[in-house]
């Protein structure tokens, strides 16, 4: 089911769940996924331009933004950039039409809670809304600030290949869009899996789902 396909199936809204600043210049697009997030209790300001959005001001304390990579006046990245220019830190999500396997690692560089290629499954998009909530809501559990110190250990390469590892890339892939040898690459998996405590693969993507160590998450 696609968000446009999901909208129609949501009925009374819950309370709200936080902010979601929604920027993407595709009319069509832009109505349905914010009526889809109203439904699911979210309070959605919507933006068909970049620059709007920059003028609008920061967005509120608790709020996800998520931004469409390809627009005509300025890109998702080069907003993210113009944003962090402000000294405003917010959780983002990137969606696109048109998979980039370059573009999904320079938003990753740049603290982005995952990048969502269009039209995606409502559960892809509730999944990475929840973590980037918990990212502004400080851990309250033990698994969460336990998580959060594991990931901390990480160094920034180890993250970017943990990021594609947990996307699903085999290691000659990871080595390709990295720069690095298919060697480097199982290194530093290997340095990722012994930081993280991670028994096994599906382990590791369990725990970067739900941003736990705890096994009933």
């Amino acid at each position: 089911m696609t968000v446009q396909d999901a909208a129609a199936s949501r009925s009374e809204p819950p309370r709200s769940l936080g902010a979601v600043c929604l920027v993407d210049d595709h009319g069509e697009f832009r109505q349905s996924a914010a009526w889809w997030l109203e439904s699911l209790g979210y309070e959605v300001r919507t933006f068909d331009d970049p620059q709007a959005f920059l003028d609008a001001g920061d967005p509120p304390v608790e709020a996800c933004l998520l931004f469409d990579v390809r627009m005509p006046t300025m890109s998702g990245l080069e907003l993210l950039d113009a944003v962090k220019a402000r000294g405003c830190e917010r959780p983002v999500i990137f969606m696109t039409g048109h998979a980039d396997v370059p573009l999904a690692v320079e938003a990753m560089k740049k603290g982005a809670i995952t990048f969502l290629e269009k039209p995606f499954q409502e559960a892809a998009l509730e999944e990475a809304l929840g973590l980037a909530f918990a990212r502004l809501r400080p851990a309250t559990t033990p698994g969460q600030d336990l998580y959060a110190r594991r990931l901390a250990s990480l160094t920034e390469r180890e993250r970017e290949v943990m990021a594609l590892v947990v996307a699903g890339r085999v290691n000659k892939i990871i080595a390709y869009e990295l720069g690095i040898s298919p060697k480097t690459v199982e290194l530093h998996r290997s340095r990722i899996m012994t930081k993280m405590e991670a028994a096994s693969l599906t382990e590791l993507v369990r725990m970067a789902i739900t941003g736990t160590t705890d096994g009933d998450a």
